[in-house]
């Protein structure tokens, strides 16, 4: 790993663990290109796993072009899920654990083999077996305060995508292309505030495999896959209680304290 990318990694590292509000990698770190900046990503994965456990699962993020084009790029981008950061629901989620969390309200994948880098590129249609179930999940977004119209998708991947972990509901065996289009509803204290479709939530796990696959990265059995927000991002308090429900997934319930 060059020590230009473990220089960006570590910039990003000791702002999160400072707590300090995000900024873009000033000008002598900013990645000349996506795969520089997903270099770095590495050698963030590298600083944070003695702290937050093994990589456990991967994230999409930026996947509406509108955000695409706030953050100059065309396409998606990807991070890192840790083990210690994965809850299971119903949870209770510390806001002061943040700087500043925001949420989004996702299907998640769970694998049931090993996805290897050599068998890329995968599409949605070869990633299906390799699905054990789906679930109703929550992303807890840690954007440390970020202005969303003066980041650059290179300094974000940098700084693993803002994933602050996951919240998961139970997982359910689902039938071939079942997920598609499939309803979810969000409610907080009771009351509906958002309602949403999902695409196709094997393409995305396709677009992440051969993300990780390029970056010579397996994915594993057992690792959790969040698939992008079927409805707005939303901020949260403390005493909030939040239940998104997915169309014959169930629920996944959270509590902010």
């Amino acid at each position: 790993m060059s020590t230009r990318a473990e220089s960006m990694a570590r910039h990003m590292w000791d702002a999160r663990i400072a707590g300090r509000a995000y900024e873009n990698l000033p000008e002598p770190l900013t990645p000349t290109s996506i795969d520089e900046a997903y270099a770095a990503q590495e050698a963030y994965w590298r600083l944070a796993e003695p702290v937050y456990g093994p990589v456990a699962g991967v994230k999409v993020a930026t996947t509406t072009k509108v955000m695409q084009q706030v953050m100059g790029i065309t396409h998606p981008c990807g991070g890192a899920i840790f083990s210690k950061t994965i809850h299971r629901s119903p949870a209770r989620i510390s806001k002061s654990a943040f700087v500043n969390l925001r949420v989004e309200s996702e299907i998640a994948l769970e694998l049931s083999a090993d996805m290897p880098a050599a068998r890329a590129p995968w599409n949605a249609d070869t990633v299906v077996p390799f699905v054990a179930g789906a679930m109703p999940a929550y992303e807890l977004i840690e954007d440390r305060h970020a202005v969303y119209t003066q980041t650059k998708a290179a300094s974000m991947i940098a700084d693993n995508c803002w994933n602050g972990g996951v919240v998961l509901g139970p997982p359910k065996v689902v039938t071939p292309r079942q997920l598609i289009g499939v309803q979810g509803r969000q409610t907080l204290n009771g009351e509906t505030s958002g309602e949403g479709h999902a695409e196709d939530p094997y393409a995305t796990l396709a677009w992440l495999a051969n993300l990780l696959a390029h970056r010579q990265r397996d994915l594993r059995a057992g690792m959790v896959l969040i698939t992008g927000s079927i409805v707005p991002t939303f901020s949260i308090s403390p005493g909030d209680h939040a239940v998104f429900a997915v169309d014959g997934l169930g629920e996944v319930v959270m509590d902010i304290v």
